[in-house]
């Protein structure tokens, strides 16, 4: 009986969890409209109030899931984040994994999936942020130079969600960003346990116990040092391995 009363409760705060995300994201279109019009005149001076500002919502929304029993979560070197010329990747094992590194880090810049401007919630967000659509084209590399020139820029190098089998696979292209632009790479390894919130799941298909994230940001990689030893199209193959053997080594540990 008390297993059926946990996930009963689970179920329904998972199901009242993404009407509350609709229901702030569009509401909070009132609160970040002056931010969305400065930015579409070109300026960008306010990106870092705007951040906070979501962050901030998100971080209730966070706090409600935990609150409702759905998942618990572990931050774990935090504190090294946000430099200047800063990469952060990080592997990307479900729907809430940018809500929780920016619920905690509001400061990082991100590229996100270009689709997501077409989805109403997430459209004023990611304008006011001034987060970077993923095009996958040479303009997005120069914005994305430019980010790092004054901010640090979060990245999710797979492309999009890890599948159940949770191998990891990076896009190299997306890799070679931090050895053509980033003074410092730092990897975020994210954990999870159960696996849910994938591509293509139904939100009513949850697991049969709470979720536990782990969150732990990884040693450094100086882009520079590979560089140094090897041309771009060598270093990039070679970042793209050590990132992967990273991620991929703690992807069935909790």
């Amino acid at each position: 009986m008390a297993e059926k009363l946990d996930w009963l409760r689970r179920f329904f705060g998972t199901m009242f969890g993404f009407v509350l995300f609709g229901v702030l994201g569009m509401s909070y279109k009132l609160v970040l409209a002056p931010y969305v019009k400065r930015v579409k005149k070109g300026d960008f001076s306010h990106l870092l109030q705007a951040r906070q500002s979501v962050g901030k919502i998100w971080a209730f929304f966070i706090k409600y899931l935990i609150w409702v029993g759905v998942l618990e979560v572990e931050y774990r070197g935090f504190e090294r984040l946000g430099r200047k010329g800063q990469l952060v990747v990080a592997n990307h094992p479900s729907l809430l994994d940018v809500v929780l590194i920016l619920s905690k880090e509001s400061r990082l810049n991100c590229i996100v999936k270009k689709e997501l401007l077409n989805n109403p919630v997430m459209t004023d967000p990611i304008i006011a942020c001034g987060f970077l659509p993923n095009t996958e084209s040479e303009e997005m590399l120069a914005k994305s130079h430019q980010i790092l020139q004054d901010e640090a820029l979060l990245l999710f190098p797979e492309g999009t969600r890890t599948g159940w089998d949770g191998v990891v696979n990076l896009h190299r292209g997306a890799v070679s960003i931090g050895l053509r632009s980033a003074e410092v790479i730092t990897p975020i390894i994210i954990k999870m346990s159960p696996p849910n919130f994938k591509k293509g799941q139904p939100w009513y298909k949850i697991p049969p116990q709470k979720i536990r994230y782990e969150l732990i940001v990884a040693e450094d990689i100086d882009p520079k040092a590979l560089l140094a030893e090897k041309p771009l199209p060598i270093a990039s193959r070679r970042l793209k391995k050590q990132l992967e053997d990273l991620f991929n080594s703690h992807t069935h540990v909790m």
